[in-house]
């Protein structure tokens, strides 16, 4: 069967699947094979947090080695293992880098890399699903919180490995290699960067393409949306421990009030990007957590900012960064107060630009698998994704991430017509309506990926072509010489 037919029939499968209730109660794996709803209900039942991925690692893992594909597990473990010792002092128990590479040579041609996040987050799903998640686990920073995947990459997940599927079904049909990346720890922003400093770009074949999708929670089931160009932000987190003389509430003057160095931090921050950068130039300085003393009649000596910090470009990022500095030492200097300590966060999350050819190339194709009524281009968002690692290495590798509508048809609608607000991402109550969901992620990225295949093929087809031209007029006009 052809790839076109084959995914008609593929998708329509899909749409006729129904989800299977109670699937929290059941235990066992979903083996290689299990249908695509089967398996995200599973998946979304028993979600994993960040670096504890071990179960939906290896159920990935075992698909991939079903379809034919190499498979290593395990990489970015050392990497992880050495951050965990090196900022706790010691190896946390159940915690390990679970980044899976399938790679699958199938002739000549480029070489695409395909990849899905799957980490949970710790938050207490409320949708009143059958199949809802009844987890409780411990996070990254030890704390031990019910367990939802809130952010879709259950989704992605199962999309993923129907992508794999229609793939492999299909490799006639194209030519290359296709690297399936299975990523940990992405809502923590350390999986991307674990998996590349445990090698990614030097043990395997060498992408001429990075791709992947996202779910939109504010987009109806069966579209597909993109950015060309910054796609997502930089996401830095900065901490401002603000220092003062503590004392009681009724002699002030015998302190330096840190609530009030504080306050006037935030306030001066404000003027931050409406001052200094350029209005035409997206970035957010936004204070997240101001939390300071213990009692009525006391005075603290200190105060903690917690700040999030957005930006597109590197040289906004820096003057934000700069300017938070600036801002906290001079106001703190100007109420007498010792110089607060400032901390930024080396683990921040890049910008995540996608290439403009490779994505006119690839939303083409995925236009012309669902119709170009349901591909929009949109502008970029504040949210920040790491698989923009994946691009900022000194192999600069083009990206390509899009958007992937998540939303019941009818549920979207009423919402617009003044109904009840959709759950966002992170919400407890985001239930994405999954069987349009993943037909229409397996299409999408199954057209995307043959696209690129296909082109260069085409390309390099054009360019023998050419050079046979090339040759042949040669030897025409020597032919023509010799006989004058």
């Amino acid at each position: 069967m052809k790839f076109s037919s084959r995914l008609a029939a593929c998708a329509a499968a899909i749409a006729l699947m129904p989800v299977t209730p109670a699937l929290s109660q059941q235990s066992s794996v979903p083996a290689p094979g299990t249908e695509l709803v089967d398996l995200y209900t599973w998946l979304h039942a028993h979600p994993e947090l960040s670096f504890k991925e071990s179960t939906s690692s290896s159920i990935l893992a075992e698909e991939l080695e079903e379809l034919g594909f190499k498979v290593t597990t395990g990489l970015g473990d050392d990497w992880i293992r050495e951050k965990s010792k090196r900022d706790e002092g010691t190896v946390r128990d159940g915690v390990g880098g679970y980044g899976v590479v399938g790679v699958y040579e199938n002739g000549e041609g480029p070489t695409v890399l395909i990849r899905a996040d799957m980490d949970a987050l710790p938050v207490p799903e409320q949708t009143g699903l059958d199949y809802a998640s009844q987890v409780t686990s411990t996070t990254w920073t030890g704390v031990e919180s019910p367990v939802m995947h809130a952010c879709g990459h259950d989704i992605h997940m199962t999309s993923w490995v129907g992508t794999a599927r229609e793939l492999m079904a299909n490799k006639d049909d194209w030519s290359g290699t296709l690297i399936m990346l299975a990523q940990p720890a992405e809502e923590i922003g350390l999986g991307a960067k674990a998996m590349i400093e445990g090698g990614l770009y030097s043990q395997f074949p060498l992408p001429d393409y990075n791709l992947a999708l996202h779910v939109n929670a504010s987009a109806p089931a069966g579209t597909i949306a993109y950015s060309s160009g910054y796609a997502l932000a930089n996401v830095d987190s900065v901490d401002i421990l603000v220092k003062g003389v503590g004392g009681h509430g009724a002699y002030p003057h015998t302190t330096k009030d840190p609530i009030v160095v504080g306050s006037a931090i935030v306030m001066a921050l404000q003027t931050l990007v409406s001052r200094n950068v350029d209005p035409q130039t997206p970035a957010v300085v936004t204070v997240g957590s101001f939390t300071a003393g213990a009692k009525h009649n006391i005075i603290s000596d200190a105060a903690e900012l917690l700040l999030t910090v957005r930006s597109y470009d590197d040289a906004t990022r820096q003057l934000l960064l700069d300017g938070i500095q600036r801002i906290a030492k001079a106001q703190a200097e100007a109420f007498g107060a010792p110089e607060p300590e400032i901390s930024i966060d080396s683990d921040y999350t890049p910008s995540t630009y996608n290439d403009p050819e490779l994505t006119e190339m690839a939303m083409a194709a995925v236009s012309s698998a669902i119709g170009q009524d349901n591909v929009t281009e949109v502008k970029a968002v504040m949210g920040g994704e790491d698989f923009s690692q994946f691009g900022r290495t000194e192999e600069d590798v083009p990206g390509l991430i899009f958007w992937l509508g998540a939303v019941a048809p009818e549920t979207y609608q009423a919402a617009q017509e003044g109904g009840d607000a959709l759950p966002s991402l992170h919400s407890p109550f985001f239930a994405p309506d999954a069987p349009p969901t993943i037909e229409t992620g397996v299409s999408a990225m199954t057209a995307a990926a043959m696209s690129l295949f296909n082109q260069a093929s085409a390309t390099n087809a054009a360019t023998e072509t050419e050079m046979e031209t090339e040759a042949e007029e040669a030897a025409d006009t020597t032919s023509e010489t010799d006989s004058e």
